[in-house]
């Protein structure tokens, strides 16, 4: 397994998490119920963070730092997600483009 993988991977209890982050735990409950981020579960039900769970942990506080609310950090971040996927998007048309072209010489 490669380490982009394992930065999905959910190895952090919620108490840890939050500690990691600087935040409580009761926020970190509240940012899944508002749809923000989606913990791992154990087979019990226990969440378990991973380190792609703690970059968008810290990108909340700073948004809310910034004065946005929840409804408005949403936003943001699926603001930024989609950003990602089209800039991903673009960067494997434009390599597709370059190997289908033809090469002079």
């Amino acid at each position: 397994m490669g380490q982009t993988d394992d930065r999905g991977r959910g190895v952090y209890a919620i108490s840890v998490a939050a500690e990691l982050v600087g935040t409580g735990q009761q926020n970190l409950r509240l940012y899944e119920r508002k749809g923000l981020l989606e913990p791992g579960r154990t087979l019990g039900g226990t969440r378990q963070y991973s380190e792609n769970d703690l970059v968008t942990l810290r990108r909340i506080g700073e948004l809310l730092e910034l004065g946005l609310n929840l409804a408005g950090v949403r936003m943001v971040l699926v603001l930024e997600a989609d950003n990602r996927r089209l800039e991903a998007e673009l960067r494997s048309a434009n390599a597709t483009r370059d190997t289908a072209r033809p090469r002079s010489g």
